[in-house]
């Protein structure tokens, strides 16, 4: 479960995520970093996710974004989805994949079920890390609430609240990594 900035909580997963592991994380990001748009806006105006394609985005392609009324036109998102996408290209010339590097930051050990919204957190000490080595390895607009949305949302987290229909495809999203 995530929280829109009003507080309207959302089920974080996304069925209509593009294949790829690089690809979901993209869309997992970029969601996040844009909430509450939707998302298939952004994944036509974002070449799929495909950090490859993104990477190669330019000036030209960024002056069209910020036309685009189908998507949040914050020339700051904008430039820092191409820079992930480019980071994450970079991440994969050596040898890592964002993939490893996200789940290297999962919670150890299980966690107590949340029964209502008073339980949940906002960030955690690994989503904090996570974000601090994002960072450090050029990603933009990943702070550490950002990216326990986006934790929740890949399955590294499952604070579904007890009796949420979304739990079990939290469980289904984290063994198909």
């Amino acid at each position: 479960l995530g929280l829109f900035a009003s507080g309207t909580p959302v089920v974080a997963l996304d069925p209509a995520m593009p294949p790829g592991r690089a690809q979901k994380i993209s869309s997992i990001l970029v969601e996040h970093g844009y909430q509450p748009w939707p998302v298939h806006n952004f994944r036509d105006a974002f070449a799929g996710f495909d950090p490859e394609r993104v990477a190669a985005f330019g000036r030209r392609d960024v002056g069209r974004l910020l036309g685009d009324a189908g998507i949040v036109r914050h020339r700051g998102k904008i430039e820092a989805t191409i820079a992930n996408a480019r980071a994450t290209v970079a991440l994969q010339d050596r040898g890592d994949s964002l993939s490893d590097v996200v789940w290297s930051f999962a919670p150890r050990g299980r966690r107590r079920v949340p029964r209502r919204l008073g339980d949940l957190e906002a960030k955690t000490p690994e989503s904090i890390a996570l974000s601090k080595h994002l960072l450090a390895n050029g990603f933009r607009f990943v702070g550490p609430t950002t990216m326990y949305a986006a934790m929740q949302a890949m399955g590294l987290v499952n604070d579904h609240l007890h009796g949420c229909h979304a739990r079990a495809a939290c469980v289904g999203a984290r063994n198909d990594r």
